[in-house]
């Protein structure tokens, strides 16, 4: 194992907080941005832009792959070819968004030339403006043929019958990446607020979940028949919807994004922010879950707030739901949540990636890091995560033999295996790539191990995921293929920290931050060092 010895001078007290240092230059509509601050001053080299840069091109070659020559839209997924690419025949919203903004990256860093990029991103809004999709809320449904456009009506796995779903998450990210191209590609404004001027975020928000309200997982347009659902507009006009019982309810998730969007967009009240959890409860009831939280109680308008934290290796933070890399930091690749919440995720988005890197290589010793949900190197698809920093009592391991970790509750229940020994590790590039905004010397020492020595790399840039052999024995079972969000997450993150904060500041223009900084603003973590 390759030890990285400088991993912790980034995570020091101060560091982690040292927010208002500033760098001249970098700034959102005046206020200095984190994701250059918090690395210490960090500047690449000419060999990092070089090799970011080649990983870069790369990436963007496995998402020109995958997109379908005639409509716009990228499949979910391909093999390991870039040249002769199978297509998955399927996409969903969140997997077009990701081609839209990853398209504004390759034009940015002159990977394509704007020609090819307004040629691009308006083949593909022009298709998502004429396919069918739910009218009176402006969402689109979950899954498309890719090659015509045209709504599944039975699963991605082909196995079975499906009614097509309305995902708020889904939704969520389609709508960042109009937010994205509306302001970084003006040519195609018009049709971006076409789409994105239609799109009601209020369908989701069910004001009687709690006091104060909760999101929607999502809703059907027609009543599946082999699901229970609420029949409903939580809009109180038009037309009812089948929603899907699921509420979000904990705040450390990707789904935030779709209150951040409602929050931007006026549709949804800034107390749907503080119903969420930090952490479930400290009481007995809730023991079951695999770590006792520490907090304290804050009111934040007028709802009381339990700021509960778990404790990491001398951190406490907020945990995730699977203490996973993608639910923590992708809201963060669009929403500059550091800056404008410098109390809460300024202190919790560095906290969360100095936990994966110790866990990946002090703790589990795989000599790599950076975990999140990607394909299974055995088959299929698998969920991955530091699980210690994580709510799920499941689990999101870190290994492929599925090591459960369990403190126990204190006071109330024990631990099953509060001191696991782990197998061989699972790490996902795109993990890392998400951490770059917050340990950039680290991540990209990271990331070139992993091409270099695991050999996790191919024509269209790094392969999904790759085992890690126990005791830094190398290189196991490689996961072959490409997934369109996560090759958008690389993208996306190269964007922000090679492209002077691209997403974010395009993104992130006042009528966003008017909507979103005071709500999240106002808050403060129990986050921080031991």
């Amino acid at each position: 194992m390759t030890a990285n010895i400088s991993r912790r001078t980034l995570f020091t007290a101060a560091g982690a907080t040292a927010i208002t240092a500033g760098i001249a230059g970098t700034t959102y509509a005046g206020v200095p941005d984190p994701a250059v601050q918090l690395k210490g001053g960090w500047q690449p080299s000419r060999a990092d832009k070089a090799l970011v840069g080649r990983w870069a091109r790369d990436t963007w070659s496995s998402i020109v792959a995958m997109t379908d020559e005639r409509t716009g839209l990228p499949a979910d997924n391909i093999g390991e070819s870039v040249t002769s690419p199978v297509r998955s025949k399927y996409t969903s919203p969140t997997n077009i968004g990701g081609y839209l903004w990853s398209t504004v990256v390759a034009k940015h860093l002159g990977i394509i030339s704007p020609q090819e990029s307004l040629r691009r991103i308006t083949q593909t809004l022009t298709t998502m403006k004429n396919v069918v999709h739910h009218q009176p809320s402006g969402m689109f449904f979950n899954w498309y043929d890719e090659a015509t456009g045209e709504v599944l009506h039975v699963d991605p796995d082909g196995t079975k019958p499906i009614t097509p779903f309305v995902s708020s998450v889904d939704n969520g990210w389609f709508a960042c990446a109009l937010m994205v191209v509306r302001n970084a590609e003006p040519r195609a404004r018009h049709l971006a607020d076409e789409l994105l001027n239609k799109m009601n975020f209020a369908y989701y928000y069910n004001a009687a979940a709690r006091p104060g309200g909760l999101m929607r997982g999502g809703f059907f347009e027609t009543s599946p028949p082999d699901e229970e659902t609420d029949k409903g507009n939580h809009t109180g006009s038009g037309p009812d919807v089948y929603y899907r019982k699921f509420h979000y309810d904990t705040l450390n998730t990707e789904a935030r994004i779709a209150g951040y969007v409602g929050f931007a967009l006026g549709q949804v009240p800034a107390t749907q922010y503080f119903v969420t959890y930090r952490t479930f409860p400290d009481s007995c009831d809730w023991a079951w879950v695999e770590q006792k939280p520490k907090g304290v109680h804050r009111t934040y308008l007028g709802l009381d707030v339990f700021e509960g934290t778990y404790e990491y290796r001398g951190m406490r933070l907020v945990p995730s739901w699977g203490g996973d890399m993608f639910e923590s930091l992708m809201p963060d690749l669009f929403v500059p949540e550091a800056t404008w919440a410098p109390n809460s995720w300024g202190i919790n988005h560095p906290l969360t990636v100095r936990a994966h890197i110790e866990h990946g290589l002090d703790e589990a010793k795989y000599g790599y890091w950076g975990f999140s949900p990607a394909s299974n190197p055995k088959g299929g698809y698998s969920v991955y995560g530091v699980e210690a920093i994580g709510m799920d009592p499941g689990g999101y391991p870190s290994d492929l033999e599925a090591t459960n970790f369990d403190a126990g509750f204190e006071g109330c229940r024990e631990g099953t295996n509060p001191n696991p020994s782990y197998g061989d590790g699972v790490v996902t590039p795109h993990a890392a790539f998400l951490a770059m905004s917050y340990a950039p010397r680290q991540a990209i020492d990271n990331l070139r191990r992993i091409e270099t020595n695991l050999h996790a790399y191919g024509g269209g840039g790094f392969y999904d995921a790759v085992a890690v052999l126990r005791d830094g024995g190398g290189a196991g079972l490689i996961a072959k293929r490409y997934l369109s969000l996560d090759q958008a997450m690389v993208m996306g993150a190269i964007g922000n920290v090679f492209g002077d904060n691209l997403i974010r500041r395009s993104f992130a223009d006042r009528r966003t931050e008017r909507g979103i900084r005071p709500i999240i603003g106002r808050e403060r973590f129990e986050s921080g060092l031991v």
